[in-house]
């Protein structure tokens, strides 16, 4: 065994099993006139000679081999198509137009993608089947911000907000909750706008719980969240002398009943449409497990919901891991523990990182601060789309041989870590995972191995 490279083996196979292209191949399928697809609940079969017109619409980073998965299925039947990714993860195809914007800052490209796609959705009508695309990231690569308020919310609003809100410790699904009320595209709005037109949504998960309101914020799926849920999240981070003035208005606005909510479950808006959620952190997590037991070892999954501050998951893993070094707890060496979800991290420096870095960082700073030898415990944590916040790395391993170059470079993992610059330590150190962009985003996985 050699753990170091089981490590990456492991997560290499949860991010294969969330591959945009074979999922959808896996699930869809077209004979004659008849589009077929997968679901938990049964097929959903659509004869396509019941429509004029096949629009494809979609956001996120992995909306390029999404869109080329339906070109293959569909080819030439596909009338109108337009996705929006991140920049650098794009493609050229044939019937859909593929866009790029910012991520995970909004910028000028998010707004004219937004405006495309809104207008595709805004000439569906009855005749039309739109297939819709959705992955992590959509929420900042639509950007289409309100116009309903006592003025129309600015993409500096929006980037601006955006900044804020990840910077604050906010998770995921709150800062989508704000997004969609200062949209008019998130939030089920994408959804009113293909009204009437039949839909059927194909969604891979970057949401902790898989709530697909939250997802890319949600743009085809109903939203029991309010204006003041959003207002309360702003209030819960004291965030209301920060935040742009003009979306601070029409929170309260719409928290007044005088600006249009977002549509609810159970609104006529989605009588005809579908939402399909076709990879999730736990597939993946599943595929880690399987490949682990290939590699020969005891394995355990456990979570695909692990949420909070990156460095109190460490401890929290590190935790587990010496109880399974000291008491066989778990499970009994080679041992290897897998768990995913999305944790946060409260800036207070001014380094460079990513919640995966910053928690191997901080796994690497109990090992130190233990003070002893402990040469058979090995972690890794990554994100699933090889970019671990705004860096070219998708995380970083924790072992004892990382913290020993560490101390031959005279260098502190307390000192980084306390400037937030995780990614500059693991530079040095060589202990950075590079796999450059998957295409692909179910959240984060972590693991640890114990010899």
């Amino acid at each position: 065994m050699d753990p170091m490279k089981d490590l990456k083996e492991i997560f290499l196979a949860g991010v294969d099993r969330a591959d945009p292209e074979k999922m959808i191949t896996r699930t869809i399928s077209l004979s004659k006139e008849t589009l077929r697809i997968e679901t938990l609940q049964g097929p959903l079969v659509y004869s396509l000679s019941d429509y004029k017109r096949i629009t494809v619409l979609g956001a996120g980073k992995a909306a390029f081999p999404m869109a080329s998965a339906m070109e293959k299925i569909l080819g030439e039947r596909i009338t109108r198509g337009k996705v929006v990714t991140k920049y650098g993860f794009s493609g050229k195809l044939d019937h859909i137009e593929v866009l790029e914007a910012g991520h995970p800052i909004p910028d000028e490209a998010s707004l004219r993608a937004a405006q495309e796609i809104g207008e595709l959705a805004d000439e569906a009508d009855e005749s039309t089947l739109v297939i819709v695309l959705i992955s992590g990231g959509g929420s900042s690569l639509l950007a289409s911000p309100a116009d309903f308020g006592d003025e129309p919310l600015t993409l500096t609003d929006k980037q601006a907000a955006t900044k804020l809100l990840l910077e604050s410790g906010a998770t995921i699904n709150e800062i989508n909750c704000i997004r969609k009320h200062c949209s008019s595209i998130k939030g089920g709005r994408l959804a009113r706008r293909i009204f009437p037109a039949a839909f059927v949504t194909l969604i891979l998960s970057d949401v902790v719980g898989d709530n697909l309101n939250a997802i890319a914020s949600g743009p085809t799926v109903g939203d029991s969240t309010t204006y003041g849920d959003a207002l309360g999240i702003v209030r819960r981070y004291a965030l209301e002398e920060r935040l742009p003035a003009s979306i601070l208005s029409l929170l309260k606005k719409g928290e007044a009943g005088e600006a249009e909510e977002t549509p609810e479950p159970g609104s006529p808006v989605f009588e005809k449409g579908h939402n399909i959620l076709l990879g999730t952190n736990l597939a993946s997590l599943e595929a880690c497990r399987d490949k682990a037991l290939q590699l020969g070892y005891d394995t355990l999954i456990l979570s695909p919901r692990i949420t909070g501050e990156a460095r109190e998951a460490a401890r929290f893993y590190f935790g587990l891991a010496r109880g399974v070094q000291e008491h066989g707890l778990l499970g009994k060496a080679p041992f290897c523990l897998i768990a995913g979800g999305e944790t946060t991290v409260t800036l207070k420096g001014k380094g460079k990182g990513g919640r995966n870095q910053e928690m191997a960082l901080a796994f690497l700073e109990e090992l130190r601060k233990e003070g002893i030898d402990n040469r058979n415990l090995f972690f890794l944590a990554a994100s699933t789309d090889g970019n671990d916040g705004p860096t070219d790395a998708a995380g970083a391993y924790a072992s004892w041989e990382i913290y020993l170059r560490s101390r031959e470079k005279g260098i502190s993992s307390e000192r980084f870590l306390e400037e937030n610059d995780s990614y500059h330590f693991f530079e040095r150190c060589e202990g950075l995972l590079k796999t450059g962009a998957t295409r692909t985003n179910v959240c984060d996985i972590q693991i640890f191995i114990v010899t």
